[in-house]
């Protein structure tokens, strides 16, 4: 893949080509793609890795053009393309299939963040949100409202639709030291306590306890 990758490193501008190698942008997509197929919650947006992968993939099928069709390098790259399409397609179905579960509490983070606090939505993944809204709030008053009482005919889509659940337990392997993790009592009868999250070690955790260190990259979920 690095060699593949490497051929089109001048055709990338410096900037992007400063800041990360076309390895490590591929380590980024799958951590990214990890994340968030493991995680409860939907996660700050990736696009701009999500962006240079497309640009990436495109420029790796052209020079797959200009190989012959017998040469065994050429299989193994196509392979390659596969993998990494394969990747970058289930991060981006991960994030639809929770945003068409949560669209409510998703809509609403976003729109509570803080200026400057990174996205959680790209501009596509924003429209898609309040379109799905919008086409839920129409199906369920042609179907269903209009034809109750008055005083019924309101939904508040926010009760409606469950909340994503930060109390579900996951797996994560530690990538950077962490020392005094307060991890919440299981029940009332146990007292807090505090961990340290040893460089390499692997945890079960509750996604609640550690999901900002989710958001830093000091972890991560597998």
């Amino acid at each position: 893949m690095s060699d593949a990758l490497s051929e089109n490193g001048s055709e990338q501008n410096d900037s992007q080509e400063e800041l990360m190698t076309p390895v490590e942008l591929i380590a980024k997509l799958e951590e990214a793609w990890l994340n968030e197929k493991f995680s409860p919650d939907l996660l700050e947006n990736k696009s701009e890795v999500v962006e240079c992968v497309m640009e990436q993939l495109t420029h790796m099928e052209d020079n797959l053009q200009r190989v012959s069709k017998g040469d065994m390098k050429a299989s193994v790259h196509r392979m390659e393309i596969d993998r990494i399409r394969f990747v970058l397609s289930s991060y981006l179905r991960s994030r639809l299939q929770k945003i068409e579960k949560f669209f409510p509490h998703v809509l609403e983070k976003e729109k509570s963040r803080a200026d400057g606090d990174p996205s959680y939505l790209s501009p596509e993944e924003y429209a898609f949100a309040r379109e799905y809204l919008a086409n839920t709030e129409t199906y369920l008053k042609a179907v269903a409202l209009r034809h109750m009482p008055p005083n019924l005919q309101a939904v508040d889509m926010m009760k409606a639709v469950p909340e994503p659940c930060l109390d579900s337990f996951v797996f994560l392997r530690v990538k950077e030291q962490q020392d005094n993790i307060m991890v919440e009592p299981e029940t009332d009868d146990q007292r807090e306590y505090v961990v340290d999250l040893d460089v390499g070690s692997q945890h079960l955790m509750r996604y609640r306890t550690i999901a900002p260190l989710v958001s830093t990259g000091a972890v991560q979920l597998i």
